[in-house]
């Protein structure tokens, strides 16, 4: 029996992760002990290639996945979502950004891709999350009111937006780095157009204000990503004077113009305090008692925004190397329905 020394345990784990497994499905599977299942994710020992053989027909995918070099990288910024998530489903997820990280940085480093200028925008020195996104407005001159669409915006400026589902409407997004340099925004596809663009703004915050400043252990990053996200979707300046009088209506009217919920309208206007807690308590009870408050009416939806620059990169390659759908999924050291599954939405 042949053994390699090659085979990165990571790569094992993120696989298994990523398929929502635990060691007792891989052991029952391969008809192999728990234990043994967990040493080959976290012990230097050589695995046999016919265990490589049967973890990549089980886990779905190549045998090369498993000798790519790298590491199961922690997310160590905020996720926007809501209550509490299962474990191993966060797992699952994680897993599956790793993947997309590994797709991405084997891309980037085959196309020598520039470095990207991510801003760096430290609250202790702009003073809060809502002068963070201000100054961002500045940098990246953007027009007043409205962003028309932001993922437009972000990929302009080369922050890699990814889009798959995450098998759970209560995780929203998360950002990470690919090679230390190049940002990279996951966002759920379940999201409705007005949660993406929210989830955008928010993972945009944690990239500008959190990544590169060591914020202390006691602020809450969750919290200056959604005054950061508000202030850069709804400038206080300029919705100021369109928050008087709200009603449900109202709110549907300026859902249509500012492409954000009508919930996010609201707490906006509350944040800037334009209005009483007993009206912000009112319009709450008559979200509640038209059953709106979880699925706001459909004819006001905001359409989603689709991504473009990775879809982009993943074409410009394969063209220039001549690659057909198969031999780019295997450069990607993915098979080639998952191939499809990730990057043709």
């Amino acid at each position: 029996m042949q053994v390699t020394e090659k085979v990165n345990p990571n790569m094992i784990t993120i696989a298994r992760e990523s398929r929502g497994m635990v060691h007792l499905d891989i052991a029952e599977k391969l008809n192999v002990s728990k234990p043994t299942a967990w040493r080959w994710e976290n012990e230097e020992f050589g695995i046999s290639e016919d265990i490589i053989e049967k973890l990549a027909s089980t886990l779905h995918y190549p045998e090369s996945f498993f000798y790519q070099k790298g590491e199961v990288l922690p997310l160590s910024l905020s996720y926007r979502k809501r209550n509490t998530v299962a474990a191993k489903l966060m797992s699952q997820i994680e897993a599956n950004i790793n993947v997309a990280r590994l797709n991405i940085e084997q891309l980037l480093k085959a196309m020598h891709y520039k470095d990207i200028k991510l801003p760096v925008l430290d609250v202790n020195k702009y003073g809060s999350p809502q002068e963070c996104a201000k100054q961002l407005r500045k940098l990246w001159k953007l027009e007043k009111g409205t962003i028309p669409n932001l993922s437009e915006v972000l990929e302009a400026h080369n922050i890699l937006l990814i889009n798959f589902d995450f098998n759970t409407e209560r995780v929203d997004g998360r950002c990470t780095m690919a090679l230390d340099k190049f940002p990279i925004i996951v966002t759920n596809k379940s999201l409705l157009g007005d949660r993406q663009r929210f989830t955008l703004a928010y993972e945009l915050g944690h990239l500008v204000m959190h990544l590169y400043t060591s914020p202390a252990y006691d602020r809450d990053l969750s919290h200056e990503a959604n005054l950061f996200a508000a202030e850069l979707l709804m400038p206080e300046k300029d919705i100021c004077k369109e928050l008087d009088n709200l009603s449900l209506p109202k709110l549907g009217e300026l859902k249509r113009n500012w492409k954000v919920s009508m919930q996010a309208l609201l707490y906006r206007a509350s944040d800037l305090e334009l209005f009483s807690d007993n009206h912000k308590r009112y319009l709450l009870q008559q979200f509640n008692q038209q059953n709106i408050r979880r699925r706001e009416p459909k004819e006001l939806d905001v359409p989603t925004e689709n991504y473009k620059l990775v879809r982009d990169l993943l074409t410009q390659y394969r063209s220039k190397q001549k690659l057909s759908i198969a031999k780019m999924a295997s450069f990607l050291h993915l098979e080639q329905d998952d191939f499809l599954v990730r990057y043709n939405n």
